[in-house]
């Protein structure tokens, strides 16, 4: 399929509802029809199979083994703990292998059947959550900073990412009349959308905000990133620098395709957040290339056109001026873990989800232990409303702050048990001793920052293992560090079964990028700040001649490196990789000149 055949079966899509019902109905296969496989996207779910017996069902001359994967859409990472027990009540009625969280805040399905898909929407929407833009070329699920103990205003910021994610809504009534039966509207098929037109945007598009000095979204990976401006003395929220462009997306040996991080090009005041935020997505939405699906996020469109060009052009939009950006300091770009208490002494707890798969295991009982955490948090609360929040007119949370007790999901994959009492932490703590999860005493470094995509074997576009992978390379990572007495370096790993970079890749310290089965692509010296790009130190090697690779570097990082230095930053100073093509964010005097 053409990258512009994309663009026509949206166009003729009737707002997104093509002919999914009639593929639904269809019990000669566990497919949907090739044009609606293209806008199940825009309804949170992907038409997958398992690769792992895809050539012994074609040998027996059956079709793939379909199944579909369902993305739910969760601006902020926020669940009550009623609702993640109906998520997990789902995932054991319809899905395999628990639930998964992403790197973007949220939960999804695995290995649903065609027959079962609109049983889980609806069970779903029944939860007070829907999956409508989790997927497609639209604005997808917005990231904030996980943690409430990350700043008095964290609450401040949520809401108004919250309120963003209602702004930014597909019009189109398609979610409902297809999963819900809801009855078609006098406009139904042609109703107005008024930030996205009749073929919505040209590719994804990703929000996010962060609370300095903590980047655990990944700012400079977004396309629009809001980075709060905090004066601590007042205890206010002064503003936002506004960045763009970031984005982790390429194919192997398409130069014209590569990572990038976000521009800065300006602050503003907290009030202006909604109409910067239109602005740089319908500039995207008309400039954007709709020929080459390669070439059609928004980075391409800012090198394209110029920084100074689309900087002028949001500003014409939104009709505001930006100020000149302000110093903003972050410290690192992974997750804290533990307890740590908030501002309004309610107590947050970090846990450590090994690439964000809640499933019982063999020595952790994950979904088996949040389960019998959330029903204990459940049972000591009352929910203050019919599924602990309100979703407004189009169906948002309006959360309770920062008080209630919440389920928190990271864009690292992990999970924040937040706003619980000082009361409950014992027991909570009780509850995750007795299924194996004892807070992380036993993860070393490498391995609580470790992030790694979904990838083999439901992913169509994994050319090596990544999730399934990752304990095992973790483990051989481990052994070579405690060799040089590194054992308690805080190394920033990620892997990703290919390119695309779900799990950020591009901005580890050590990174492996799927090539083949068995063979990966090495990136090595991003910092620990999300702030610089790694670059390829080796091509197409496998495991043996990637441990090969690093065993001299932590040698010589365990002689030379300075007290308290990372390895991408040493791997940097010590001229062991050149300074990547974009290697850091372009500061406040380079953003004006």
């Amino acid at each position: 399929m053409g990258s512009h055949s994309v663009e026509a079966i949206k166009a003729a899509s009737g707002r997104l509802r093509g002919t999914i019902g009639e593929s639904l109905a269809d019990p000669l296969t566990g497919a949907l029809r090739e044009d609606d496989r293209v806008l199940l996207k825009f309804h949170g779910s992907y038409q997958q199979d398992d690769r792992d017996v895809r050539e012994e069902r074609r040998l027996a001359k059956l079709e793939p083994d379909f199944s579909f994967m369902i993305r739910i859409r969760t601006p902020g990472g926020l669940l009550t703990p009623e609702q993640w027990l109906a998520l997990d009540a789902i995932a054991r009625a319809h899905a395999q292998r628990g639930l998964r969280i992403t790197t973007r805040q949220t939960i999804q399905f695995h290995g649903v059947q065609k027959h079962a898909l609109k049983t889980t929407m609806q069970a779903i929407d029944a939860s007070g959550i829907d999956t409508i833009a989790a997927c497609g070329d639209v604005n997808r699920n917005i990231v904030v900073a996980a943690n409430p103990a990350s700043s008095g205003l964290h609450a401040q910021v949520h809401a108004q990412a919250a309120a963003l994610a209602v702004r930014l809504l597909p019009r189109t009534r398609a979610w409902h009349e297809t999963w819900l039966d809801a009855p078609p509207g006098a406009d139904s098929g042609s109703e107005h959308e008024p930030h996205y037109g009749a073929t919505y945007l040209p590719r994804k598009f990703k929000i996010g905000f962060a609370i300095p000095p903590w980047n655990d979204i990944d700012v400079f990976a977004q396309d629009l990133g809001f980075i709060a401006v905090i004066d601590d003395a007042a205890g206010a929220l002064v503003g936002y620098d506004v960045v763009i462009g970031g984005g982790m997306g390429a194919t192997h040996g398409d130069a014209t395709t590569y990572p990038r991080l976000a521009t800065t090009i300006g602050s503003i005041t907290p009030d202006h957040v909604e109409a910067v935020a239109l602005a740089v997505l319908t500039t995207q939405r008309d400039h954007g290339d709709r020929d080459n699906r390669q070439h059609a996020r928004l980075k391409y469109t800012l090198d394209d056109r110029g920084v100074a060009w689309f900087r002028g052009e949001v500003e014409r939009r939104a009709g505001l001026t930006f100020a000149p950006p302000r110093a903003v300091t972050f410290a690192d770009n992974g997750d804290r873990f533990g307890w740590s208490e908030d501002a309004n002494g309610r107590w947050n707890l970090g846990l450590r989800i090994p690439a964000g798969r809640v499933l019982d295991e063999p020595g952790a009982q994950w979904q088996s232990g949040l389960r019998a955490v959330a029903e204990s948090l459940l049972a000591g609360t009352r929910a203050v409303h019919k599924h602990g929040c309100v979703r407004g007119e189009l169906g948002e949370p309006d959360t309770a702050g920062d008080r209630a007790p919440m389920f928190r999901l990271t864009a690292n994959q992990n999970l924040v048990i937040a706003g619980v009492t000082a009361a409950q932490r014992s027991r909570i703590d009780a509850l995750l001793r007795a299924h194996g999860i004892d807070l992380h005493r036993r993860a070393g470094p490498v391995r609580l920052h470790a992030l790694a995509c979904v990838a083999l074997p439901t992913c169509g576009l994994a050319m090596a293992e990544a999730e399934r992978y990752l304990p095992t390379f973790v483990e051989r990572i481990e052994a070579l560090l405690e060799e040089h007495d590194l054992d308690d370096a805080p190394i920033h790993l990620r892997i990703s079964g290919c390119p695309n970079g779900c799990s950020r890749p591009y901005l580890g310290e050590i990174a492996l990028v799927g090539k083949a089965p068995g063979r990966y692509n090495l990136l090595l010296g991003a910092d620990h700040r999300g702030q610089r790009l790694n670059v390829l130190y080796r091509e197409n090697v496998d495991e043996a001649a990637i441990l090969a690779a690093l065993d001299p570097l932590f040698s010589l990082y365990a002689d030379e490196r300075d007290p308290g230095e990372r390895f991408g930053d040493f791997l940097l100073r010590a001229g062991v990789i050149a300074p990547p093509r974009q290697r850091k964010i372009p500061t406040p005097l380079e953003v004006s000149a």
